[in-house]
């Protein structure tokens, strides 16, 4: 396992520093490193050859030596100058936050779209910084550079800026080729007239968790659902790939339900933008679900970080269902309406709803029916209830409307099938003539 040395700068910029230095220590225990050491400074500006200032590179060299480290760390993205000065002064490998996050997602990518996503992201990122990388490149043993060998896309370190150039050419006509699958996909969803929910969120907030537990109860018959769930960890991006999923609860609607890769303070803008087309089920959902860390005392940092990556991708006009997950963790005093009940009964009086917001534990399963009524209420808008009678001739509307709207009751005439549905809109008025 590396050795890693870690170096934050509080530039009082109003962010939150010490969260942002946590999470750097955390992403990298994610990268199987070691933590160290830390040396941190508070700079009214970042020192445009070395990032800290040239006293504190001295001091980060001596520090890094006694602690034995592999790799430095800095908590911020460093320029090609930058790394490269850092790199020639301190003699020894430096990484920056980008770079460590591409790295975790290049170890975490499972499907061929994330893959190249990935692999794609990590050369647009390295191609202006290739000589400061040199020495951070050339780590055989951690493998945990930004082309290390370990991950997607493992190149030589001889590979010139020509070579790289033309990789990142073959991945943007590849990634091409599967977003436009990937629209397909998106089409024929949306042809099933099926509504579509996505789960967004900062990073281990709990969205696999969530939708394991969805899947488990509500998940279809036709499905072996062990084999349809996602693999959930308590783990910073435990999972990139973004999955679809058919949520059938009895006496509500079906509903499909993705779930996206999570978001993090300071994610690489490029990497947000290779990951744009995975990103678009979010964007052409109709209901967000924002699966919220409750227990994090910086969840309300994690909110407004979530808020905006979906502004950045054009999602922030859809209806939004905040869902504070691991609720059955904190304090009774921090739930609204909990206020003064004893912690040994607070998973009793759980889950605590609003007209957008739900209290409830994915894990242990508490709050899924109520969390699935809200679902209903919020796509209520779109449903219309009605009295049909469907000819015996056709017997693919019954069908339809079996599978897309909610049956109270069907009825055997003899001139047909008599149902009361609560069906889409747009069914309502395309089966008018059957209405009564």
């Amino acid at each position: 396992m590396e050795k890693v040395f870690l170096v934050g700068v509080n530039l009082n910029d109003g962010e939150d520093y010490q969260l942002s230095l946590e999470e750097l220590g955390a992403l990298a225990q994610a990268c199987d490193m070691e933590v160290v050491g830390m040396a941190e400074q508070t700079l009214p500006e970042v020192h445009k050859a070395f990032y800290i200032g040239t006293g504190k590179v001295e001091e980060v060299k001596e520090l890094a030596v006694e602690c034995d480290a592999d790799v430095i760390i800095f908590d911020n993205s460093l320029s090609p100058m930058q790394l490269r000065n850092l790199q020639e002064r301190l003699d020894k490998p430096v990484l920056d936050r980008s770079t460590l996050i591409l790295d975790i997602f290049a170890r975490r990518a499972r499907s061929r779209e994330a893959k190249l996503q990935v692999e794609a992201a990590r050369l647009q990122y390295m191609l202006p910084r290739l000589v400061g990388l040199h020495a951070a490149l050339s780590r055989q043993g951690g493998g945990s550079g930004a082309l290390s060998n370990k991950g997607s896309g493992e190149k030589k370190l001889e590979l010139d800026r020509r070579v790289l150039e033309r990789r990142l050419t073959e991945l943007r006509r590849e990634l091409k080729d599967v977003s436009a699958e990937r629209v397909t996909q998106r089409k024929r969803r949306a042809g099933s007239g099926m509504p579509r929910v996505a789960l967004v969120g900062y990073t281990n907030a709990g969205k696999s968790t969530l939708m394991n537990a969805m899947l488990e109860l509500y998940g279809s018959d036709e499905i072996d659902v062990e084999e349809k769930k996602v693999m959930e960890k308590d783990m910073l991006f435990a999972t990139l790939d973004t999955t679809v999923r058919k949520i059938e609860p009895e006496s509500h609607h079906a509903f499909l339900l993705s779930d996206t890769v999570g978001f993090i303070h300071k994610l690489p803008h490029n990497l947000v933008e290779a990951f744009r087309s995975t990103l678009e089920e979010a964007r052409e959902a109709d209901i967000l679900i924002q699966v919220v860390d409750y227990s994090d005392p910086h969840y309300r940092e994690q909110i407004a970080v979530t808020n905006q990556t979906l502004k950045e991708l054009g999602a922030e006009g859809i209806a939004m269902i905040y869902v504070y997950n691991k609720a059955d963790l904190v304090s009774p005093d921090d739930i609204p309406g909990l206020a003064g009940i004893e912690q040994e009964y607070l998973k009793a009086h759980l889950p605590i709803m609003s007209e957008s917001s739900i209290y409830l534990s994915a894990k242990e399963r508490i709050g899924m029916e109520e969390l699935i009524r809200l679902i209903e209420k919020k796509l209520a808008g779109g449903y219309k209830e009605c009295i049909m009678l469907v000819p015996y001739t056709d017997g693919r509307a019954v069908s339809y409307l079996n599978e897309n709207g909610v049956v109270y009751e069907t009825e055997y005439l003899e001139d047909g099938v008599r149902m009361r549905v609560n069906c889409r809109v747009q069914d309502y008025a395309y089966y008018e003539k059957y209405r009564v």
